[in-house]
């Protein structure tokens, strides 16, 4: 294979596979094979070694860490203040020949290689690497979708993306940062609030943030959408690309939805509940610490009378002495020394123990009158004066009080400091809130059929055809999806309601109705953690643990796919006679296999994926081409795939097997 490249004698066209449409209308699927898999991710790797380094910094999607998370962290660490913001919206188009060739001479620019040039021109003839913008595929790990796609989406909008750093440079040129006066700086009512313009792309997914005036807005947005159609020759739906208010509208970008918000919204002060359960907890927690200090008061107790009681015995049946036989002097002494220190700070920490104890001491005050004092040496007047300065030193009631309001007055005045802090930033700044579109969530839930009209959980009748593991695979492998995309939003509590109720209840119910059973003996059985076993008796958990999702957070940000692919494909297995074949996975050698039949969510509903009103908006699908096709798979790769570690671009789907 490598002289054949080195040769240019590799042929692409025959290592293409064209899989006919289920209908005539449809459109045929150009796959490759594994030989041109291989070859096709060599291409992409030279083109990342070669144009990583120079992208710019907000353009995410086909590059190492730069995924979706990466992107949705920047927009909310860095974006402040926006104003304004729109969607660049392309018409679904894919890319013609003049897209190919500007495509080339950009290429052609960087790398000064006729044959890589050639190569790639090869396989867009082929048709097995194609590029539509405007269409939701891209990033989703979907079969149709080459590997080389990505970088090759990037080389072509790196002209875009240097033409947005430069009016971000320009911006802030023409708005330098004001140098504040003397005067202004101590004046608290003085905020400066900078304009600026962000933009991310991940893709062809565009966002552009304005933190001005719309005017500003729609000059830039002009100038981007001029630049789009003009230098790059694409078509751009100018109906949907509107501007909106970063404040009372919500904008979708990256399959969630972004809204301008003070920080209070995103980090809210604590409710009256809220307090009540602290100081209910830290009571608890003082009575819990007395406890285990009376509990260490009566074992030092103890200890002290078996030490006094021992060496009492010895001395006693001893004639010379009491003699040890090592050294603990030093041991003992650092004991007692630890226990009088704790028991200091403990007397002077309590404000009673310490008014009883000056009370005792100063009561009866007789040596300070006069005649009494003459009448007395002057050693034990000097005397007493001492000790009643020590007394009012370290026991006076009014010094303790005194250092116990100003301790509570630092405490309220510091609150105070943050209650006012917190309203001007409410006041004077705005943050970015990431949410789930939880309403599609909902709907994407009702229409798998994971739920009913009603919103309560249903069984779903594809899947009876599984084995109990793979049905509860299936399932932990849309959840934890689902918990993996959406761990950065500000709602991601109401996606964890959704997979811990309504995904596993419906797992649940799908099993009681396959062995015929009620819900609560299917309960019993697996428990609501869904343990199942395996062939040697091993139980073994898939499905997210009720524990487990309450844990979960935004702590590992990575760029996980969408449900799309997990959701929209079932695997099921088929009782067949064919004879063993290889498994389809990439570069794995296992003649091991069981055989399974690919059903698509869009086929076995009978639903066209380009209609809003019934579809998912944003949603993806697996091309029509592979419904009912067959794959053999390994028991590891079918597991991988199930829980979503791999997905169907790891799959040689060339190598199907016609089974009736």
């Amino acid at each position: 294979m490598g002289h054949e490249i080195s040769q240019n004698k590799f042929d692409i066209p025959s290592c293409c596979v064209r899989i006919a449409p289920p209908t005539p209308s449809g459109e045929p699927l150009v796959l490759p094979n594994l030989k041109l898999k291989v070859f096709i991710e060599a291409i992409r790797m030279v083109l990342e070694i070669v144009y990583d380094e120079k992208f710019v910094t907000f353009s995410y999607g086909g590059r190492a860490g730069m995924g979706r998370h990466t992107a949705i962290r920047y927009l909310k660490n860095t974006v402040t203040n926006p104003s304004w913001w729109f969607n660049v919206s392309f018409c679904p188009n894919r890319f013609d020949e003049f897209h190919v060739q500007k495509l080339y001479s950009f290429i052609r620019d960087k790398i000064k290689d006729d044959m890589l040039i050639d190569v790639i021109k090869k396989l867009f003839e082929c048709q097995v690497v194609r590029v539509e913008l405007g269409g939701c595929y891209l990033g989703r790990g979907f079969p149709q979708e080459s590997g080389l796609c990505s970088s090759l989406i990037n080389i072509y909008f790196d002209g875009f993306d240097r033409e947005v750093q430069k009016m971000r440079l320009q911006m802030n040129r023409e708005n330098r940062k004001v140098e504040l006066t003397k005067l202004d700086s101590n004046n608290s009512n003085v905020f400066y609030k900078p304009v600026k313009l962000y933009a991310v792309r991940y893709l062809d997914e565009i966002l552009v943030i304005t933190s001005g005036s719309k005017m500003l807005a729609r000059e830039s947005k002009g100038r981007i959408l001029d630049f789009l159609e003009g230098n790059l020759a694409l078509k751009v739906d100018r109906v949907k690309t509107a501007i909106h208010s970063a404040v009372s509208e919500k904008i979708t970008f990256l399959g969630m939805e972004l809204q301008a918000v003070p920080p209070s919204v995103l980090h809210p002060p604590m409710s009256e509940k809220a307090i009540r359960a602290r100081k209910k907890y830290l009571r608890q927690k003082e009575v819990k610490s007395l406890e285990l200090r009376n509990a260490r008061e009566r074992n030092r107790k103890k200890l002290g009378l078996k030490i006094l009681s021992h060496v009492f015995k010895k001395l006693k049946q001893s004639k010379n002495g009491f003699k040890f036989e090592f050294q603990i002097e030093n041991e003992v002494r650092e004991i007692f020394r630890t226990w009088a220190d704790e028991v200091v700070k403990e007397f002077l920490g309590s404000m009673e123990e310490r008014w009883n104890w000056h009370r005792l001491l100063s009561r009866g005050d007789f040596l300070s009158l006069k005649h009494v004092r003459d009448q007395l040496p002057q050693d034990l007047v000097d005397a007493y004066d001492e000790f009643q300065e020590q007394v009012d030193k370290h026991l006076s009631p009014v010094k303790a009080r005194m250092a116990l309001e100003e301790k509570e007055r630092r405490v309220r005045e510091e609150e105070e400091q943050k209650y006012s802090e917190r309203t001007v930033d409410d006041l004077t700044k705005l943050c970015m809130k990431v949410s789930a579109p939880i309403e599609l969530v909902r709907k994407a839930v009702r229409m798998a059929g994971f739920t009913n009209n009603m919103g309560r959980p249903r069984p779903v009748s594809l899947l009876f055809a599984l084995e109990d593991a793979d049905i509860v695979k299936w399932y932990a492998g849309v959840g934890r999806r689902w918990l993996d995309f959406f761990c950065c939003c500000h709602n991601f509590k109401m996606v964890k309601t959704v997979v811990s109720y309504h995904l596993r209840f419906s797992c649940i119910l799908t099993l009681a109705h396959k062995h015929e059973s009620t819900k609560l003996e299917a309960i019993k059985h697996y428990s609501k953690d869904l343990k199942v076993s395996d062939m040697n008796g091993n139980e073994e958990v898939y499905f997210p643990t009720e524990r487990d999702v309450k844990m979960m957070g935004d702590k590992n940000l990575s760029d996980p796919k969408p449900v799309d692919g997990a959701i929209s494909l079932s695997l099921i297995r088929l009782a067949s006679d064919e004879p063993s074949h290889s498994c389809v996975a990439h570069f794995c050698d296992n003649i091991d296999t069981i055989m399974y039949r690919v059903r698509l969510l869009q086929n076995h509903l009978n639903m066209n994926p380009l209609d809003e009103a019934s579809w998912v908006k944003g949603m993806g699908v697996i091309h029509e081409s592979l419904n009912q096709k067959c794959l053999p798979l390994c028991a590891d790769h079918i597991h991988d795939l199930y829980m979503g570690k791999i997905t169907l671009q790891d799959i040689d789907c060339t190598s199907f097997v016609e089974v009736d």
